[in-house]
């Protein structure tokens, strides 16, 4: 299973993350008291959306033999109560058939349905 990390100390919002056996740091903009020296939580949550987005639809045309050069995935995250991220996907060396297939897998990428369908999160103390 996935385990992480995100330690706090007395420097204001940078947080050291361990996950995967990778170490981020994480922390907020100065507007916001931070000190800017990594992404911010909702910054990390489009990484994991847009790397999963990346990863999935690579391995899906490679399945598939298909010619893929090269693939973006632009992430926003818009409105504040009817909250959103906008996926757009920018495909090279492949047809419009094999596109619009890709952007069909895109809306089933593991990450993209946990989003979807929300994910239970059980907290406790130590």
């Amino acid at each position: 299973m996935t385990h992480g990390t995100a330690h706090i100390g007395s420097t204001p919002y940078r947080t050291d993350i361990v996950v995967g056996g990778h170490a981020i740091t994480a922390d907020e903009p100065p507007a916001l008291g931070g000190q800017g020296v990594g992404p911010a939580p909702y910054d990390l949550l489009l990484a994991s959306l847009g790397a999963c987005t990346a990863i999935t639809l690579k391995m899906y045309a490679a399945r598939k033999e298909w010619p893929l050069e090269s693939l973006d995935v632009s992430l926003r995250l818009v409105g504040i109560d009817d909250r959103r991220i906008e996926r757009t996907l920018s495909i090279v060396g492949l047809d419009e058939k094999q596109k619009a297939r890709l952007a069909e897998v895109a809306e089933r990428t593991p990450v993209t349905l946990t989003l979807k369908s929300g994910l239970p999160i059980d907290t406790h103390l130590a």
